[in-house]
């Protein structure tokens, strides 16, 4: 039982949650929460290396050393912050040296090829391995494929390979595989799945 006495599929629970507050208070109370040219707020969901893990409210274009150390009580005992997936399994993987870049949609994270999407936020420390993280990501979308398209069923398989071998690694299939799977994929899954990949061989050379 949904709208309208209906059976209702809802693919957004955040922004139904906000409906009510927005028509009580108004847009402009609503986009007022948020950091400058980054209205209202959200939920960050931060796993990983912090000592105070779980769903945080906090204003868009929050960075992810704001929610680090004011959301999360700082680092986990013993770890010092190393990287951070901005936006789940396919928003890719960042450098700590990346942490001020403010999280939202588009702005300074796109022209790093990287997205919020789910605002599912992962920290990593200098104990993890962003070559492993990578291979694990790259698996999961492997188990994820629906397998109705080439480039994502096969391609996904093929670079958690080409990552498992030993070093060097053939860099120059993998490049030449993300841009098959970026062009040729049917649906997003496919045509972010590389991004980690990209990053791991920008940001984390020493983990190759």
């Amino acid at each position: 039982m949904g709208l309208f006495g209906r059976p209702t599929l809802n693919q957004n629970v955040e922004t139904l949650w906000w409906v009510r507050d927005i028509l009580e208070n108004g847009p402009e109370w609503f986009a007022a929460q948020g950091k400058p040219e980054h209205p209202g707020v959200r939920s960050w969901s931060v796993s990983g290396r912090v000592r105070e893990p779980g769903v945080k409210q906090a204003p868009a274009g929050v960075t992810v050393r704001e929610l680090i150390e004011d959301y999360c009580g700082g680092m986990a005992d013993g770890h010092t912050f190393k990287a951070y997936l901005p936006g789940g399994a396919s928003g890719g993987i960042l450098p700590a040296s990346m942490g001020d870049i403010p999280l939202d949609f588009g702005g300074e994270l796109a022209k790093q090829g990287a997205f919020v999407g789910s605002h599912a936020i992962v920290v990593f420390s200098d104990k993890d391995s962003a070559k492993d993280a990578t291979l694990n990501l790259l698996k999961f979308f492997k188990h994820e494929s629906c397998g109705q398209c080439t480039p994502c069923r096969e391609g996904a398989g093929k670079l958690v390979d080409l990552l498992q071998k030993e070093s060097p690694l053939d860099e120059a299939a993998i490049r030449d595989l993300e841009a098959v799977m970026r062009d040729a994929s049917i649906c997003g899954l496919g045509q972010a799945a590389p991004n980690p990949v990209n990053h791991l061989l920008i940001h984390f050379r020493e983990d190759i």
